[in-house]
């Protein structure tokens, strides 16, 4: 008997520490990880070609990295209701790796680490950064089924920009074709991220403004808000766009058939979101060729 309590109590230990890995498996996978890592590494990029030194460089990192984690969490807790009734195996709410508790605790401290970062970045930067989270989380919470749900994806992303520049020195504000390219860019996410989940969103009462288009209209809005941000960010800066420039374009056009048309048996694939993504790196990559930053200087604007 003394053999078998041992055996229990050590089972009881070893416990925890097989539930941890899932717990950080889990948290990863709600936490949105493609758009949240192209999102924090394509700002910290901007951020260095602007001149922001490495500390700079470094919060900006933080704040936009747990900002991104905060929203891609929140995001998860509010729609779990929905992902159930929906049958979404793939959330880690759904299948059971995650409790809800253990994601609204996770989203709250990623959001209560993201201030200090985010205003440390200075004072009108950090306001910018903080008030695009706080629009992504307004659409989480209720915007999502309203007619507005493209203008938190448009506030956030055009905010980006501001975010890098007015934490330089000066505080300039950014260039109206980096505000504007970014804001495009985020139309053209919502748009693609709730194609393949239109007619659960539906089912489920979410009538966002893709929802209430369709997938057909919904495409074609998508195609001509990534086709636009494609050509601010090119032709927008000053100079000639270059080698660098023209190919980046050359690549949006091959690219925007996945970003906006439907996968054959595959209704909910996930690809024209990731093509979207896809399109914003070799758009920051085209800036980044040609030494296009956001703070004074010939490349800035």
């Amino acid at each position: 008997m003394r053999e078998t309590g041992t055996q229990q109590v050590e089972a009881s230990v070893r416990l925890p520490d097989r539930r941890v890995p899932g717990t950080v498996a889990g948290l990863v996978r709600a936490c949105h990880p493609e758009p949240t890592a192209v999102v924090t590494a394509l700002v910290t990029a901007l951020a260095a070609a602007s001149g922001l030194g490495p500390a700079g460089c470094l919060l900006v990192a933080g704040a936009v990295l747990t900002g991104q984690l905060s929203v891609g969490w929140c995001n998860d807790r509010v729609d779990h209701g929905r992902d159930v009734a929906a049958g979404r195996t793939d959330k880690p709410l759904v299948d059971g790796v995650l409790r809800p508790h253990v994601l609204t605790r996770a989203a709250g401290t990623a959001l209560a680490l993201c201030v200090p970062l985010s205003l440390a970045v200075g004072p009108l930067a950090g306001l910018a950064h903080l008030t695009g989270v706080g629009a992504a989380w307004a659409y989480n919470l209720a915007l999502k089924r309203t007619l507005l749900s493209w203008l938190p994806y448009a506030v956030g992303f055009g905010l980006l920009p501001a975010f890098v520049a007015l934490g330089l020195p000066g505080r300039p504000w950014p260039p109206g074709w980096a505000v504007l390219g970014g804001a495009l860019l985020g139309v053209g996410a919502h748009l693609t991220n709730v194609l393949p989940d239109i007619e659960a969103d539906l089912a489920a009462g979410v009538r966002g403004l893709p929802q209430r288009l369709g997938g057909g209209p919904t495409r074609v809005l998508a195609a001509l808000a990534l086709g636009a941000a494609a050509m601010v960010l090119t032709v927008g800066p000053p100079g000639p766009p270059g080698a660098a420039g023209w190919a980046a374009l050359g690549v949006t056009g091959l690219m925007a058939p996945l970003a906006v048309l439907p996968v054959p048996g595959r209704a909910r694939s996930r690809v024209p979101f990731l093509a979207t993504l896809v399109l914003a790196a070799t758009a920051a990559a085209a800036l980044l060729s040609r030494g296009v930053g956001l703070g004074p200087g010939p490349g800035s604007g």
